[in-house]
């Protein structure tokens, strides 16, 4: 979806990442990152595990969610040089017109679509929202859950309540998963993340945790969840307004929709393991299959309802 150009962007959303790491060190040491969501299947590439969570399944204290080691660590030559995205550059984002020409603008830009949906829904259904600021970096950078590197992808730590994005993913998610490269995949990639925040926010983002494997776990069903309730925002994405009323997004397209399914078909648990090793194991999965991935993100976007989006609440989702 495009922005509208005279939209407001709000850069108090973000902040910039790098400070406090980007030399040495590999691993995730006493901390686990979150629901990767379209990022995180990278780390299924890397044989790592990412942890997850739960959501309108109910139960679960997040709060305590302090996550082991995955399976095998990054090592510190796995991890890229980095760079600190420099805060000035959030100054020459200031319009939607910025964001549709400009990465690192459409990440603030939808950041503040995504939150200002999520400030106005979840009081209707009694739960309040506490926003979460994403960091943008450049290489790597340090999160309470650990290292984050372009490796790893996009990511939500509940730990300190963030998502994390290095803005060269979305060229990672065209070039090496075959995403189309449109506006809404790199929408979608954020949305997604932001609902593992609500998730937490709901109190059940452990499960994933505790049933991490296999194509109906609770890994699989929160991510699945998270798929559905971006879809729920880009039902209702138009809606959302800047400070002054503005609206942020011009009217949704199906190339938009077909933007979206791309990238939700592009990082299935099966397609990623069909291309990094020559066959599908879905006893491994932690994300659930293209055709999962999609379904679930047409169910939130077709309903725009975030209680169509309990995939705990159904016997199989993949």
């Amino acid at each position: 979806m495009s922005f509208n150009d005279d939209a407001q962007l709000d850069t108090s959303q973000v902040e910039s990442g790098g400070s406090g790491g980007f030399g040495g060190g590999g691993g995730f040491p006493g901390g686990l990152q979150v629901g990767g969501g379209i990022g995180g299947l990278i780390l299924l590439v890397l044989a790592l595990i990412f942890g997850g969570g739960n959501i309108l399944g109910g139960g679960g204290d997040s709060g305590s969610t302090t996550g082991g080691l995955p399976s095998q660590q990054l090592q510190s030559d796995q991890v890229a040089a980095g760079g600190q995205v420099d805060r000035n550059q959030f100054s020459q984002c200031k319009r939607g017109a910025d964001a549709n020409k400009n990465d690192v603008c459409l990440i603030i830009a939808t950041v503040n679509s995504v939150q200002d949906y999520w400030a106005k829904t979840l009081p209707k259904y009694q739960v309040t929202y506490e926003p979460a600021k994403t960091v943008i970096y450049q290489g790597q950078t340090q999160s309470q859950c650990g290292t984050a590197n372009s490796q790893v992808g996009p990511f939500y730590c509940p730990l300190d309540a963030k998502v994390y994005i290095d803005a060269s993913f979305f060229q990672e998610l065209r070039d090496k998963f075959g995403a189309n490269g449109g506006q809404l995949a790199k929408e979608y990639v954020i949305a997604h993340e932001y609902g593992h925040h609500v998730q937490d926010l709901l109190g059940i983002l452990n499960k994933a945790q505790q049933d991490p494997q296999g194509p109906n776990s609770g890994s699989v069903r929160i991510e699945l969840m998270a798929d559905c309730l971006a879809g729920t925002w880009v039902k209702h994405a138009t809606e959302t307004t800047d400070a002054s009323g503005t609206p942020l997004l011009k009217p949704i397209t199906q190339e938009d929709i077909k933007s979206a399914l791309s990238a939700a078909a592009a990082v299935g648990d099966d397609r990623i393991q069909r291309k990094a090793q020559g066959r599908i194991t879905p006893e491994t999965w932690t994300h659930g299959s293209a055709e999962a991935r999609q379904h679930w993100f047409m169910q939130g976007y077709e309903t725009g309802d975030l209680n169509q989006c309990n995939t705990f609440g159904v016997p199989t989702v993949s």
